[in-house]
């Protein structure tokens, strides 16, 4: 059986960061754990780009047109959405997640979902560093995972 390891050396590979900045204490310490892991992956910061967006909704469409760019080896979206008294959770998290999966599948270019879909705001200030850092170490292994020759 051949085994391909995952590889998290990101050393001449080029991210691309979207965030929303709804919510953006959170949102702008995502980017911090992210972009921290990146340096220490390898990533040059030279090589990170970040776009913010409104909201959650527009972060897909940003990530479309990075990756119809073809500048970028991977992708990572960021962004908070916290339950609120209507239905609108629903669709905000839905719709976003949807977004990224499809551009992702459409260039196929890796996109490390970092939007966070919380009850609260606890929940989100405790998971989003490590959220950032996660979605650092994913973008960097997918990256390397199809630039290998199956």
């Amino acid at each position: 059986m051949n085994t391909i390891t995952p590889e998290h050396n990101g050393s001449g590979l080029r991210i691309g960061i979207v965030q929303a900045r709804f919510t953006n204490p959170i949102g702008a310490q995502l980017v911090k754990a992210c972009t921290e892991r990146l340096v220490k992956l390898g990533v040059k910061d030279s090589n990170i780009t970040l776009a913010t967006v409104p909201g959650a909704l527009e972060v897909p469409l940003v990530l479309q047109s990075m990756a119809r760019s073809g500048k970028f080896d991977a992708l990572v979206a960021i962004g908070v959405v916290i339950r609120g008294e209507t239905y609108h959770f629903e669709l905000v998290s839905n719709e976003a997640a949807a977004g990224v999966s499809r551009i992702s599948l459409d260039y196929q270019i890796p996109i490390a979902n970092a939007i966070l879909t919380t009850e609260n705001d606890a929940q989100a200030l405790a998971r989003m560093h490590n959220k950032g850092s996660e979605a650092a170490v994913v973008a960097v292994e997918m990256a390397n995972l199809l630039k290998t020759q199956y």
